[in-house]
């Protein structure tokens, strides 16, 4: 049988939500051990002067505990 936790992270990326999200896993992987999946809970863009200038997204990140 095995314990999963949840842990919620921040990350941002000046390309897109979707490098926002991949360089958030990548991190949390560096840290976390068994990172099995990710649940993106929310979206939001930073605007200077009309233009997006930063995505950012809230993660959901689930790991597996070692027993």
């Amino acid at each position: 049988m095995s314990v999963a936790k949840v842990t919620e992270i921040i990350a941002s990326s000046s390309k897109s939500f979707d490098d926002a999200v991949a360089s958030g896993i990548k991190r949390a992987d560096k840290t976390l051990q068994n990172v099995r999946s990710a649940w993106v809970k929310s979206q939001k863009a930073i605007v200077n002067k009309g233009k997006v200038t930063e995505y950012r997204v809230t993660l959901k990140v689930t790991f597996v505990l070692k027993d």
